[in-house]
């Protein structure tokens, strides 16, 4: 059961709910990339990685409300206002990376909840005004032995100036990223 947002640890803002036009504004948005039909099929010309931690968190449950509830992404650093309390389909998201007119916009639409006994998670694809072009997962599996893995997979390309003359800079940062959305869930406890 979700009894709403956890208190933001100490120096972190908590998720914030989008005004009702910014809503209605990134809803209306179409994706940055042409969503192939088979999800296992990486778009010729994005790159792709993986990566997965095991989180020494054990509660599935808690972790998982943590991920959807958008408070993985506020711990990794972003500032993170969202259509909804929690990641559903058709959901918006609004991320920023830094501060003031200077930060980065990071817009992306829910695809896609994983809701299983053993994984749950998230899809979103990237809206335009986001640096990248392309989409991300992030899911926690719970392995036999009761331990959580989270994983976190994107494909992506570069779509603004900024992270095409960023080249290997721009790759440097998403792997950065990463692993700090992969250490947030521990630092939520």
């Amino acid at each position: 059961m979700d009894d709403g947002p956890l208190p933001a640890p100490r120096g972190e803002r908590a998720p914030q709910l989008l005004d009702a036009a910014t809503t209605a504004r990134l809803r209306a948005e179409e994706l940055t990339y042409t969503r192939p039909s088979d999800p296992a099929v990486v778009p010729d010309g994005f790159h792709h990685f993986s990566r997965a931690q095991r989180i020494r968190r054990t509660d599935l449950d808690g972790a998982a409300a943590d991920l959807l509830g958008w408070r993985v992404h506020a711990r990794a650093g972003l500032k993170v206002a969202s259509s909804a309390p929690s990641a559903a389909p058709g959901e918006v998201v609004l991320m920023r990376l830094g501060l003031g007119p200077l930060a980065l916009r990071i817009p992306c639409r829910v695809l896609d909840v994983i809701d299983e006994p053993d994984r749950r998670g998230f899809v979103y694809g990237t809206l335009p005004g986001h640096p990248e072009s392309g989409e991300e997962s992030f899911v926690l599996e719970r392995q036999p032995d009761g331990s959580i893995d989270f994983v976190v997979a994107a494909y992506s390309r570069p779509a603004s100036f900024l992270a095409r003359a960023g080249g290997p800079a721009s790759r440097a940062m998403q792997r950065f990223m990463t692993g700090r959305y992969l250490a947030a869930p521990d630092r939520l406890v």
